[in-house]
């Protein structure tokens, strides 16, 4: 009986030496749903995928796919398949030939194949081009083709191992969009490594980010981006306005917090907050915006800054500023103003750092590794 997740990973580790790259990480991934390990390189990402695939075996722990156990199986026995960066396809073998090469190993009916071969090739719109060899192909060309060589093998689960990473900017968002829609209508679990923020944020249901072989965080795309649970995550998806200070009092769902930079804001409470301990607390840039007079009387948080720099940037502006405990943050605008207001705030000049307290996201575990 099908069990509710494609892939379950209890408490694996990978050393190689005395190197644990990959740290007791234990996750479960749904059934059909697109599922990326995102983080820098050397965070383990990749070695958790070849575990997944069996293309590396741990040093502990268990990799279960649909519910049975295939820690010490082989890769050809699993019912998984991995697309490269590089694509690994076979420079003297056609196009239909590196489709139909996975097929021999896995006793596939040879009567079988033309079919199989022909209905990957039009899911990923290359009909027409079986005779080709790989050097005779775009780099978009070459990718689908790889991924229809996975595809062919009908496989429960499909590990990609930064596929996109060898494709320019252009074509890459493109492919994105595709790879996302082959995904929902095939109804095949994704496992997608990739170090791209931006990439894991449009083509993920849920993604685990990694740091130094552990999981960080794991959760909805949205969530990640909006609620980051530690600094690193925080950090690593581009929310680096890190304020701190301690609370003052904490009542029910929310807290009054001191800043080093004095003044008092209001914040959501985290879970075990106690008063009187030191917090940092995150808000993305786009959720900050600079007023020219203090908000706060009016419940908004409201930090005296000067101008650093502001980068004009056509539909947006950038804008640097820092408090007075030298703290610096920086503040993405939307350029909906009338253009001769866009400049209202002077590079030197004072200003006041405001933003919705619901925005801010207290964090809990020290500063980012």
């Amino acid at each position: 009986m099908p069990t509710e997740n494609s892939v379950e990973i209890r408490s694996l580790t990978k050393r190689f030496g005395d190197v644990a790259a990959v740290d007791a990480v234990s996750l479960d991934i749904r059934r059909g749903e697109f599922f990326s390990l995102l983080g820098p390189s050397g965070c383990g990402k990749t070695t958790l995928l070849r575990m997944i695939g069996g293309f590396e075996l741990p040093t502990e722990g268990a990799v279960l796919i649909d519910g049975e156990d295939v820690t010490w199986t082989p890769p050809y026995r699993r019912p998984v398949n991995m697309v490269f960066q590089h694509y690994a396809l076979f420079p003297h073998l056609t196009v239909g030939d590196n489709v139909a090469f996975g097929m021999r190993y896995r006793g596939i009916a040879r009567s079988d194949e033309p079919r199989r071969v022909a209905d990957a090739l039009a899911l990923l719109q290359l009909t027409g081009y079986e005779a080709r060899k790989p050097d005779q192909l775009s780099g978009g060309q070459r990718q689908r083709v790889a991924l229809a060589r996975a595809l062919a093998l009908e496989p429960e689960v499909l590990l990609l191992d930064e596929p996109l990473g060898a494709l320019d900017q252009k074509l890459r968002k493109e492919v994105q969009v595709q790879l996302k829609h082959l995904q929902r209508s095939l109804g095949i679990t994704f496992v997608f490594v990739t170090h791209d923020q931006e990439e894991a944020l449009t083509m993920s249901d849920r993604i685990a980010v990694m740091s130094r072989g552990r999981v960080e965080q794991m959760d909805d795309a949205a969530k990640i981006f909006e609620r980051p649970a530690t600094d690193f995550v925080a950090n690593f998806m581009g929310a680096a306005n890190f304020f701190t200070g301690s609370a003052v009092a904490v009542s029910g769902d929310t807290m009054r917090a001191k800043l080093r930079a004095g003044g008092e804001v209001r914040l959501p409470a985290a879970g075990g907050t106690r008063e009187g301990e030191e917090i940092r607390f995150v808000v993305r840039p786009e959720k900050l915006s600079l007023r020219a007079r203090d908000l706060s009387v009016r419940g908004v948080p409201s930090v005296p800054v000067t101008i650093e720099d502001r980068v004009y940037q056509g539909a947006s502006t950038v804008w640097v500023v820092r408090d007075a405990a030298d703290e610096r943050f920086t503040v993405f605008e939307q350029n909906a103003t009338p253009f001769d207001e866009v400049g209202r705030f002077a590079v030197g000049g004072k200003a006041f750092l405001c933003w919705n307290p619901q925005h801010a996201v207290v964090l809990r575990g020290g500063p980012a590794r």
